[in-house]
């Protein structure tokens, strides 16, 4: 048994933020309904045709779920909305700044029909505020925050290459969600969830804020390395591939010294002798390493590095992920079906491939439109109506 089998979730979702958080719940068991626009669908099914001809995006953060295609500007799909919304546990939107309210889906009118309902909204500035009525995407909400102003180098910019916001507004509307079910057990209401993405970034954004309290200056632009920690990044080995290394502490820069750049002295340099003099000193100390490692190659950098007990990684690309080592012994790929064919997939982080994870397969548009209609009551005539009055 998944631990959420038995939760019923209905969805208005588009693009990641939201479909990113009930595919976490459709992991663990819940049953996921998303409502979709009929002929169209969830816009993010059109991002790319990269997998099989499917979206990339779509096929990543939809998994597990059911279709159902509704117009709901019309009253007959509307009412449909109502006779799911009848004993289900969440309802997650993410729709445009006051679509739910124009809709009487949102919170406060739900509430009174359904107590038990917990309702979670995403949006990308909360439903509230001077800010609440205003569009928000990822790369917009990267910027907002302050993020793309510590990222990227020589004052350019660079955004996160994976939606980064929407993951987090997703990840925070997924764990606040399980907490209201564990909350409802107790006291059996609902609850409302108000989870925006600029909150949810900017908590990301902590430790570069209180770096910067009281009008200090910013962590820098650093590229791929760290801006408060040297060595601490990206260095090139004499092969022209990439070392990523990470030193912590004063006992590892000691052992850097002595074992991978084989410079002992170089420990009690008083250029280099405390994290922040490293810091202030980056460039130098740069030359001295990749010096050192011009006549190695990165595997014998990393070999040294591990010696040293000193934190590695090679620079992968995405083709380096799909067939990491790491990931195949401990059998974390799995497969799921698409309606362009079966497709790998990583199984849920945390839960092992004995867990038996739920990874059922990708919906097409309105694929369980009928099958849910049926179970609602409708008879196969209702249902043909509704086709033909464009209501599903």
């Amino acid at each position: 048994m998944h631990p959420l089998q038995g939760i019923k979730v209905v969805t208005f979702e588009h693009a990641i933020a939201a479909p990113f958080c009930t595919r976490q719940l459709a992991d663990l068991g819940a049953r996921v309904i998303k409502v979709e626009r009929p002929g169209t669908g969830d816009f993010a099914r059109n991002y790319d045709e990269r997998v099989s001809g499917l979206a990339s995006h779509f096929v990543w953060t939809n998994r597990s779920k059911e279709s159902i295609t509704l117009d709901v500007k019309q009253p007959q799909a509307l009412d449909v909305v109502h006779k799911l919304l009848g004993d289900a546990d969440v309802f997650v939107q993410n729709l445009a700044p006051g679509a739910t309210q124009r809709l009487g889906l949102d919170y406060e009118t739900l509430s009174t029909k359904y107590p038990r309902l917990i309702v979670c909204d995403i949006s990308g500035y909360g439903l509230d505020g001077p800010f609440r009525d205003k569009k928000a995407y990822d790369l917009l909400i990267q910027s907002e925050s302050g993020f793309l102003s510590i990222t990227g180098s020589d004052g350019s910019p660079a955004k996160a290459g994976c939606s980064i916001a929407d993951i987090a507004a997703g990840m925070y509307g997924y764990t606040n969600i399980l907490a209201a079910l564990f909350e409802r057990g107790r006291t059996g209401r609902g609850k409302h969830i108000d989870v925006s993405m600029l909150e949810s970034m900017v908590e990301w954004m902590s430790y570069p804020l209180y770096y910067s309290i009281a009008g200090q200056p910013a962590p820098r632009q650093a590229g791929a390395s760290h801006a408060t920690i040297f060595p601490y990044g990206p260095f090139t080995a004499g092969d022209g591939k990439t070392v990523m290394l990470g030193l912590q502490n004063e006992r590892e820069w000691k052992n850097f010294c002595e074992t991978v750049i084989c410079q002992p002295t170089l420990h009690d340099d008083d250029r280099f002798c405390s994290n922040s003099r490293r810091v202030k000193n980056r460039d130098e100390l740069t030359r001295i390493i990749l010096e050192a490692f011009a006549n190695l190659s990165a595997a014998q950098v990393i070999n040294r590095l591990e010696q040293a007990s000193i934190a590695n990684a090679r620079m992968n690309d995405m083709h380096d992920v799909w067939n990491h080592e790491q990931l195949e012994a401990r059998q974390r790929w799995t497969k799921v079906q698409t309606p362009a064919g079966e497709v790998p997939a990583l199984y849920p982080p945390g839960l092992a491939a004995s867990d038996r994870p739920r990874m059922d397969p990708v919906p097409a548009l309105g694929e369980h439109t009928e099958t849910i209609l049926r179970e609602l009551g409708f008879s196969v005539s209702e249902v043909a109506q509704m086709r033909v009055a464009g209501a599903v």
